[in-house]
């Protein structure tokens, strides 16, 4: 899996979805991600996305649908992730990587993102801001190695609420 690096965003992103401060909506959110490293995905065969895919979901994650160098999904947030003031899943370390120093101000939430995995190591920072209880936008920088592939890279995060329930859509 040579272009695996990208898979660092991937797993980025579900902690970037619950970047807002208590006043974030629950329910269906519709996230965006966009960076240099998802404009590669398009170019990566379906063999090796699959295996990529299999890799995220050992970590617990569902690779988003990408398309023009953007990341997109739906996510369910319950009103126990909105009311809390550091993001959940940051919590989750499976993947090696965890937030420190998470800090929220008003709308504003920092953390900064430390990798000390076997297949992900370096650090990074997540800045997000909520413009309203039904949006928000944002920007995740890392530097490091995925499976001893270097990455720095910069990704623009936005989310949008869609529902009061987490049913799916129709867009």
């Amino acid at each position: 899996m040579r272009n695996s690096p990208f898979l660092l965003l991937l797993l980025a992103l579900p902690g970037l979805s619950f970047s807002a401060d208590t006043g974030l909506r629950p329910g269906l959110w519709h996230m965006r991600a966009s960076s240099s490293l998802l404009a590669l995905a398009e170019q990566i065969p379906p063999q090796q996305m699959q295996g990529l895919s299999d890799l995220a979901r050992q970590y617990g994650f569902t690779v988003p649908k990408i398309r023009n160098g953007e990341a997109e999904s739906d996510v369910c947030i319950t009103p126990e992730m909105a009311a809390q003031p550091i993001p959940p899943s940051f919590y989750n370390t499976e993947s090696g990587c965890e937030a420190r120093n998470a800090v929220r101000n008003g709308d504003n939430f920092t953390a900064d993102i430390i990798c000390n995995g076997a297949d992900v190591q370096g650090q990074g920072r997540a800045e997000a801001s909520l413009q309203s209880p039904e949006s928000f936008s944002g920007v995740t920088t890392f530097k490091g190695l995925v499976r001893g592939v270097p990455v720095d890279d910069r990704a623009q995060t936005s989310g949008r609420w869609m529902a009061a329930s987490c049913q799916p859509a129709a867009r």
